[in-house]
């Protein structure tokens, strides 16, 4: 039967805009490529324990912030959230100096004004205006001048202390932090629901949120199904009237909306009278953000639950590429340390399949059992093994990862070192000797992420924002096609929120 509406992709941008149109009596089918939907969301198991790949924290569900509206209306706010800690929900430390980001934008700026007094007057200004972003809506024309004001040059005009950018800027590892290019707004955005309405952890995984979307999608007739590989977008006469999938299925609908890669969703589009060769050509030059490596720690239970993220630094040059880069590269910086320089440190809330699957005696929420290590890389350095898929990968590629895993957890450990204690990172031979053996870490790289979310090379953010662009580099939800639209981090603002906000808006183009 035909639907009203196809949806590409099951990511939370695609669950979203399905949701808020069932709701209206459309009659809905998301196709998921992946035998699991989520995109992002999705989380895997190993002997019995959870991993998250893209969910840490979401910012801005404190009652009356506007998220927590938005989640109400979604019906997220039925899951289990855990507050961070009011006074220090990230733990921002650069070069052994920890300062941290407190909820409250006067208690905010107050907190570090008593670190450097002498920019209280510019931090009053700073928390004025991320409190007036946080509120505008994304159609507004003071987002579109905010767009295209560059983030490292006014942190530069409006401070004088070098240190306090750095702090300012300390949280970057959930964004691509680029001198020349990030627009203010897109810097603002990522900090300004944390302070304005609290940092959030779920206390579970992505996947109950995939979960309760699938579920009330399909409770009012809609339909996501998986292993459906779309390969075609069929246009006749200006419009997309089909999806063709690899498996030769074909869904024919009113109306398209593609929550993957948009240099990828045109490709789709094999033949159009409405994608001229120089719109193609302007998309496929977009540029896209860096890939992140993750580190995934199984403890013994014996590292306490940590009620906040840290942020850690080897040096403050926050502003300059990381140099993770360097690795498995004959060159090196002369005076400087050529492995991971940052890296980011976060746990789960606590997990009751976690514990069993441990045997541990302590509570969930008592313990660190899983701890993410996230780092950023550019999506150069695995470059040369795009060719290769997950679970078939050369031992070169290997050894890289199980260097940079190693460097992500010596950093930790300089703010956290009960990590490289033997106790709470058991090794595999010592876990071997239990009834279900567990492996100390999983790490994943930029290729991982391609490999589940189809995102060129693996890119974590999307396709990058330019200050000195953004007409151009970015996207509306609308395109040359009536009824194809888009949805998902690739159009202005990626996370928990920026996706949702950004969905809303494709359903109002609808």
């Amino acid at each position: 039967m035909k639907s009203d509406v196809i949806i590409i992709g099951s990511g939370l941008g695609g669950l979203i805009c399905a949701k808020l149109l069932a709701e209206k009596g459309k009659r809905v089918t998301v196709l998921e490529r992946h035998s699991v939907p989520g995109g992002c969301l999705q989380s895997y198991r190993r002997h019995g324990v959870s991993f998250d790949t893209g969910l840490h924290y979401v910012g801005g569900l404190a009652e009356g912030s506007r998220l927590h509206g938005i989640f109400e209306r979604l019906g997220l706010m039925r899951l289990p959230w855990q507050r961070l800690d009011p006074d220090g929900f990230d733990l921002v430390t650069i070069g052994g100096e920890t300062f941290p980001f407190v909820e409250g934008y006067q208690n905010f700026a107050d907190a570090l004004a008593d670190r450097f007094p002498h920019e209280r007057a510019a931090l009053q200004k700073y928390v004025d205006l991320m409190e007036r972003a946080d509120r505008l809506p994304l159609g507004d024309p003071e987002v579109q001048m905010l767009c295209s004001v560059n983030a490292y040059d006014y942190l530069h005009e409006l401070f004088h202390d070098e240190q306090l950018i750095n702090v300012l800027s300390g949280n970057a590892l959930k964004y691509e932090l680029r001198r020349e290019s990030l627009p203010l707004f897109n810097f603002l955005h990522a900090t300004s629901s944390f302070i304005g309405g609290g940092a959030w952890r779920l206390q579970g995984c992505g996947d109950d949120i995939v979960r309760l979307f699938v579920s009330d999608i399909e409770s009012m007739g809609g339909q996501v199904i998986t292993n459906a590989q779309v390969d075609e977008l069929i246009e006749t006469d200006g419009l997309i009237t089909a999806a063709r999938c690899t498996n030769s299925e074909i869904y024919e609908a009113d109306l398209f909306i593609s929550d993957i890669h948009p240099q990828q969703t045109f490709a789709l589009v094999k033949e159009s009278t409405k994608l001229s060769r120089l719109f193609r050509r302007r998309i496929d030059m977009l540029e896209n953000t860096c890939g992140m490596f993750t580190v995934s720690l199984v403890t013994d239970g014996n590292i306490p639950y940590f009620n906040h993220n840290k942020y850690i630094y080897r040096e403050a040059n926050l502003w300059e590429p990381p140099v993770t880069g360097m690795l498995g590269s004959a060159e090196s910086t002369p005076g400087h340390h050529n492995g991971v320089d940052r890296v980011m440190v976060s746990c789960m809330a606590g997990s009751a399949d976690v514990s069993s699957a441990l045997g541990a005696q302590t509570s969930p929420s008592a313990s660190a059992h899983v701890i993410d290590l996230l780092t950023p890389v550019p999506l150069s350095l695995f470059e040369k093994w795009a060719d290769s898929h997950v679970g078939h990968r050369p031992e070169g590629y290997k050894q890289l990862k199980e260097h940079i895993a190693d460097d992500c957890i010596a950093l930790a450990a300089s703010v956290m070192p009960e990590l490289q204690r033997s106790e709470a990172l058991p090794t595999i031979s010592e876990r071997a000797q239990r009834s279900e053996a567990l492996p100390t870490k999983y790490s994943s790289s930029p290729l991982t992420w391609r490999d589940y979310t189809l995102t060129p090379l693996g890119s974590a953010f999307g396709l990058r924002k330019d200050s000195r662009q953004p007409l151009l580099t970015i996207l509306s939800p609308r395109t040359p096609i009536p009824n194809l639209l888009l949805t998902g981090q690739n159009l202005m603002l990626h996370g928990l929120e920026g996706v949702t906000m950004t969905a809303l808006q494709t359903c109002k183009a609808c």
